[in-house]
């Protein structure tokens, strides 16, 4: 698994790299054309276009028909069950295409949130760190030791029926560096980010392999006793015109338009 999510986060890095130098919507919006063309190349592959089209000219005549005849209950009636029974053709035809591209286009959109999701924690402020050990405990409370740059600003806190436990932390500057925590004889990593401009902000660190498809940012822990770390970074907006909305806001508004744009040139009908 971690080689997987490595091998993907790799590809987007270089490519959010390349685009280091541009407000994040133009690399954004590059990536979002670039998937609904991929979007639209399997729906042309999986889908059966020339029922799609005939159920699709039945629609068009119905409403028609409805129009004309709005004066005729019982003929509208009639219309408004072919327009159900036509519409439920359409949606199991588009099923298909749209089972093919559910599960990369999720994992995808679960990688890019490193990415476009999250802000590096501003200088200056407090953030907690929470690390959720395997069941509860009552032994000593694991020992976090902050790299250059980062204070520990309070005592840890302890949810024990939880196993959870808590610190305040406070970055003075900016920061790319590792938390470790010192729990049951080992030492395990987690990277900070704070202050400068937007890169990628890891997210929760997990160990259950299930688990670390929705969390792929970093590898999977290896401590056995401890079940993930989490810092509670800001969100991160992305600005375009002066309009400021989440990363998947813009992603879905974007490839939705090329895809409507481009369509014709890959003879699809959607």
């Amino acid at each position: 698994m971690d080689l997987f999510n490595g091998a993907i986060n790799a590809i987007l890095r270089a490519f959010f790299t390349a685009f280091s130098w541009a407000p994040p919507i133009v690399g954004l919006a590059l990536l979002s054309v670039l998937v609904s063309i991929g979007m639209l190349w399997v729906y042309q592959k999986t889908s059966n276009q020339e029922k799609i089209r005939a159920v699709k000219r039945r629609l068009h005549a119905l409403l028609l028909e409805m129009r004309v005849y709005a004066d005729e209950p019982r003929v509208t009636l009639r219309t408004q069950r072919a327009l159900l029974a036509a519409n439920v053709r359409y949606m199991g035809l588009a099923l298909r295409p749209a089972m093919w591209m559910a599960i990369p286009v999720a994992l995808l959109l679960v990688h890019l949130e490193a990415f476009y999701g999250r802000a590096p924690l501003p200088p200056g402020k407090e953030a907690i760190v929470t690390a959720a050990l395997r069941g509860p405990g009552s032994g000593p409370a694991p020992e976090l030791l902050p790299p250059a740059g980062v204070e520990v600003s309070a005592p840890p806190v302890r949810i024990l029926d939880q196993g959870q436990v808590s610190w305040r932390v406070r970055p003075v500057g900016d920061v790319s560096g590792e938390l470790r925590f010192r729990i049951g004889g080992r030492t395990i990593a987690k990277t900070i980010e704070a202050g400068g401009r937007p890169r990628f902000i890891p997210g929760k660190s997990v160990r259950p392999l299930f688990s670390a498809l929705w969390h792929p940012d970093e590898p999977r822990i290896e401590a056995e006793d401890v079940e993930w770390v989490e810092i509670r970074y800001p969100d991160a907006d992305v600005a375009l015109w002066g309009i400021r909305m989440n990363w998947l806001v813009w992603f879905v508004i974007i490839s939705m338009l090329a895809a409507l744009a481009l369509r014709k040139r890959f003879g699809v009908a959607i």
